[in-house]
């Protein structure tokens, strides 16, 4: 799980761009945080210089390309992956980083990796030179840029057994909402989850009701009418407190005036996540579904899978089981239609011949009629004589009392090809994303360890 973002360091009123380079590697770099610097990774440049050699690429880029720095120039981009307690090691965090790095920058820019280890969760500091290292172009951050870092890190993340955050949203909090960690309750809360359980032994009097929260380990300050908690340093005022847990509103407790209804601690139901679930798989290597899964495919397809479940937020079976009928039914549709258009288009041709044909030998047709059927007339206009015949014959199996113009069949035939046109356009994203539905299906299913076929390329296209 890697809490990630990423933002710009721009010139400051007051500073040289070698101050403001300096002194963001400086801080990033600081030995007490690196372990003197083992945790730093380097690319394009060497930890000891990389301020100079930034500034170096920056003033070739404004000799290569002829621009001017601006005031609030961009000098480099900062980012930070933070990563769950317990779960990954300094080391294995900066060669993470390193790669992160690498993905995001596609290997154009010079870049530090500094992990630190100063804090309870180890986090990673990245910081890229804005120019790349061919000094010709510069890194734009574009919109959308948060959201690529975090996938690229996730499957980072997924390739190296690591936990990712399911439901990711944006925040600028501290660290553990990242996490998603429970909030411990208030002092204020904690009080009052006590006072409840003091009155479960039905207190006389006000005094009972202080002796009993004394026995809780409470200390109750009776000059300001306050209540410290056990093992804490402040005390809470029995007035600060909500409603029912005021002195006034423990006196009516107490004489029965007030009925409270004591709070009861809150209990996480945690809905069942498939993501939750194919996370536990991946990481769980020696599970039987992930080792008949590992046969086929490699840890990246798995990384691969949850991004796509992620992105669709198909977060339970169901809904994934659901969503691949409705990309079988989706394709099959256009595919239907497809080939609803072709036999439209084929009949629509054949009767234009047939109309055509119809129209030419009309009145050959009429004199062989007046000449009573003539068999030297007919050997003479023996073709088209046969081909009125077959159009006749063609209107009669059709049912057709009234034909069409060929205007109107022209007009039809232009509107389907165009249908036919948009059908096809469709139809190839239709097949994809049928085809990543229904792999990501299977690999779900043997990872789970559900009873399930193997995955082929066949069964994909085939929506099977």
């Amino acid at each position: 799980m890697a809490a990630t973002f990423i933002k710009s360091i721009r010139a400051v009123k007051g500073k040289t761009a070698t101050q403001v380079i300096s002194d963001s590697l400086d801080y990033i770099m600081n030995p007490k945080k690196t372990r003197q610097g083992e945790l730093i990774s380097t690319y394009g440049c060497d930890q000891r210089t990389a301020a100079t050699e930034f500034l170096f690429e920056k003033q070739e880029y404004h000799s290569n390309t002829g621009r001017n720095p601006r005031k609030r120039d961009v000098l480099l981009y900062h980012m930070r992956q933070s990563f769950k307690p317990g779960e990954i090691t300094p080391e294995e965090a900066t060669k993470i980083g390193h790669e992160l790095a690498m993905r995001f920058t596609k290997g154009k820019h010079s870049f530090v990796v500094a992990t630190h280890e100063d804090k309870s969760h180890i986090h990673c500091h990245i910081m890229f030179n804005a120019p790349n290292m061919a000094c010709k172009r510069k890194f734009i951050n574009f919109w959308g840029s948060s959201w690529v870092l975090r996938r690229v890190s996730d499957i980072l993340c997924l390739e190296n057994g690591l936990s990712v955050i399911e439901n990711p949203k944006p925040s600028r909090g501290s660290y553990g909402k990242w996490l998603g960690d429970k909030k411990e309750p208030s002092g204020k809360e904690q009080l009052e989850q006590i006072i409840d359980k003091v009155f479960a032994d039905k207190p006389a009097s006000f005094e009972d009701f202080i002796k009993l929260l004394e026995a809780e380990g409470c200390e109750f300050k009776r000059s300001r009418r306050s209540v410290r908690l056990p093992g804490k340093k402040g005390f809470h005022r029995l007035n600060g407190l909500s409603d029912d847990y005021t002195e006034a509103a423990i006196h009516e407790r107490i004489s029965g005036k007030r009925n409270v209804t004591p709070k009861k601690e809150e209990v996480s139901q945690q809905k069942f996540s498939l993501l939750i679930d194919v996370q536990n798989s991946i990481k769980a290597q020696n599970s039987p579904g992930y080792e008949r899964w590992a046969k086929i495919f490699s840890l990246k397809q798995a990384a691969k899978t949850l991004m796509f479940l992620q992105d669709n937020k198909l977060d339970d079976l169901e809904k994934l089981e659901s969503a691949a009928q409705k990309a079988k039914d989706d394709f099959n549709g256009i595919q239907s239609g497809i080939h609803d258009a072709d036999a439209r288009l084929k009949e629509i041709a054949l009767l234009q011949k047939h109309i055509g044909a119809y129209v030419k030998t009309k009145d050959i047709f009429k004199e062989y009629k007046n000449r009573k059927f003539s068999k030297k007339f007919l050997a003479e206009n023996e073709k088209a004589i046969a081909d009125h015949k077959e159009a006749k014959t063609y209107f009669n199996e059709q049912k057709m009392e009234k034909l069409p113009t060929i205007k109107m069949l022209k007009q039809e035939y232009a509107t389907l090809v165009a249908e036919k046109k948009k059908l096809y356009s469709d139809y190839s994203a239709a097949r994809s994303h049928m085809q990543e539905i229904l792999m990501a299906q299977q690999n779900v299913k043997m990872l789970l360890d559900y009873q399930a076929v193997e995955p082929t390329k066949e069964n994909a296209l085939n929506g099977r």
